[in-house]
C-alpha cells in the first residue's frame, strides 16, 4: 500500500475488506476476542484518500468517485486534520414523514457524465460519508493492526465530525446488534455487520459477517429474458397487483444453474404470450443509463404463474435487489399476489443512527 501522503492512482487503490452472509447475529465467543457490531449501510462503499491537500474517493471496484461528489470532497477537507485513508460508505439522506431515511434511488442518480448535472445534484441531493475504519494515518499503515486499535484511532481522528461526515455506531453487545437489525431497517439500512475485533484489515477478503433481512413473497411471473449465453432463461420478470388491480413490475429473479435455465424454457412454454399470427410477443424492457446498450427485451408470459421468492427489502415499489427463486406456487391465484403481503418495516429516523 502506498502511504496516504502520496495519493495512489486507480491501479493502486486499496480493495475494501468484504463480508460473507450468515443467518443470524453471531455470539461474541464465536471468534477469539469477540466481535464489533455495526449497522450495515446501504450506499456506495468508498475508500477515502487524503494527503493533507487533496482528497480522492475510490469505489469498491477501484473506480474513482471523486468527481461525482464535490460536496464530500469539501466536507472531508474540513473534517480531516491530517493525512489518512478511510474506509466507509457514501449514502444519501431523504426527508420522509417522521424523520429521515436512506435513499438509494437518489444516490444512484449521482453517477452522471455531465459536469453541470453533477454540480446541480450536489446541491439538490447532497450525499453524506459514514466512516467505519481507518487504514492509514500520516505515513503509518494500519492494515496489520487489529480492528479494535484501528477503531480507537478512528474515533480520535473524528472525535467531533461535522455533517455530512459521520462516524458509524459500533457495539460489542449482540443484543444491541439484534435491536439495530430490527429498528434500523425503518431508516433504510441494510442489516448488521460483525467484525472480528482482533482481525487485521484484509483487502478483498470476506473476513467480516453480514446479517441481512430475509423475507419471502409470492409474485406473478410476467415474462423472462434469455440468458447472456443465448441458452435458457436468464431471469424471470415479476409483478404484483396494486390497489387498483393493475399488475406492476417489481423486479426479477435470476441465478439459475445451466440445467435449470434450459428446464425453465420448457416449463414456461405453455404460458408464452402470442399474437393473432402465433408469433411470440416481446416486451421492450426498462432502460436506464447503466444499461443503455444492453438488450432489455423479454418474452411476455400470460400472468398465470405464481412463484415464491426470497428478498431482503423494498426500494419504493420494487425489490431492492434481484430476488431468489424458491418454488412454484400452483395453489395461489395470481390476483392474490398484491403489495399488501409485503412486510413494511416500522419507520425509524436516520438521525438517530448517524453520529
Amino acid at each position: 500500500m502506498k502511504t496516504p501522503v502520496d495519493i495512489p492512482s486507480p491501479a493502486h487503490l486499496v480493495s475494501p475488506m468484504l463480508a460473507k452472509p450468515v443467518a443470524s447475529v453471531p455470539e461474541p465467543d464465536a471468534v477469539p476476542g469477540g466481535y464489533s457490531y455495526e449497522p450495515k449501510w446501504d450506499g456506495f462503499r468508498a475508500i477515502v484518500y487524503f494527503d493533507g491537500t487533496d482528497v480522492e474517493i475510490g469505489s469498491r471496484g477501484s473506480k474513482m468517485l471523486t468527481r461525482y461528489f464535490p460536496e464530500l470532497v469539501a466536507a472531508l477537507h474540513q473534517n480531516l486534520a491530517e493525512p489518512c485513508v478511510l474506509d466507509g460508505e457514501i449514502v444519501l439522506r431523504a426527508q420522509v414523514e417522521g424523520g429521515e431515511r436512506l435513499d438509494w434511488e437518489a444516490l444512484s442518480q449521482r453517477i452522471h457524465p455531465a459536469e453541470s448535472r453533477i454540480a446541480k445534484l450536489s446541491v439538490e441531493t447532497p450525499a453524506s460519508f459514514v466512516a467505519f475504519d481507518l487504514l492509514a494515518i500520516g505515513n503509518e499503515s494500519l492494515l496489520d493492526e487489529p480492528l479494535a486499535q484501528r477503531r480507537e484511532r478512528l474515533e480520535k481522528l473524528l472525535a467531533s465530525p461535522k455533517a455530512p461526515v459521520h462516524l458509524s455506531q459500533v457495539s460489542r453487545d449482540p443484543a444491541i446488534a439484534e435491536r439495530w437489525l430490527r429498528e434500523f431497517e425503518g431508516a433504510g439500512l441494510d442489516g448488521v455487520i460483525a467484525k472480528p475485533l482482533q482481525a487485521p484489515y484484509a483487502p478483498g477478503k470476506r473476513t467480516m459477517l453480514k446479517i441481512k433481512h430475509e423475507r419471502t413473497a409470492d409474485a406473478v411471473v410476467t415474462g423472462y429474458r434469455i440468458h447472456a449465453s443465448g441458452v435458457g432463461v436468464g431471469s424471470l420478470l415479476l409483478g404484483l397487483y396494486d390497489r387498483n388491480g393493475e399488475l406492476q413490475p417489481v423486479g426479477g429473479a435470476s441465478a439459475f444453474s445451466d440445467a435449470r435455465r434450459r428446464e425453465l424454457i420448457d416449463e414456461l412454454a405453455p404460458y408464452v404470450e402470442r399474437d393473432d399470427a402465433g408469433e411470440i410477443v416481446r416486451g421492450a424492457g426498462e432502460r436506464n443509463r447503466f444499461s443503455a446498450s444492453k438488450d432489455t427485451s423479454f418474452v411476455k408470459l400470460v400472468p398465470a404463474l405464481v412463484v415464491e421468492v426470497k428478498y431482503d427489502q423494498m426500494e419504493g415499489a420494487r425489490f431492492r435487489h434481484t430476488v431468489q427463486f424458491r418454488r412454484w406456487r400452483p395453489d395461489r391465484d395470481p390476483e392474490t399476489c398484491t403489495f399488501a403481503q409485503l412486510e413494511v418495516p416500522v419507520a425509524y429516523d436516520l438521525n438517530k443512527v448517524l453520529l
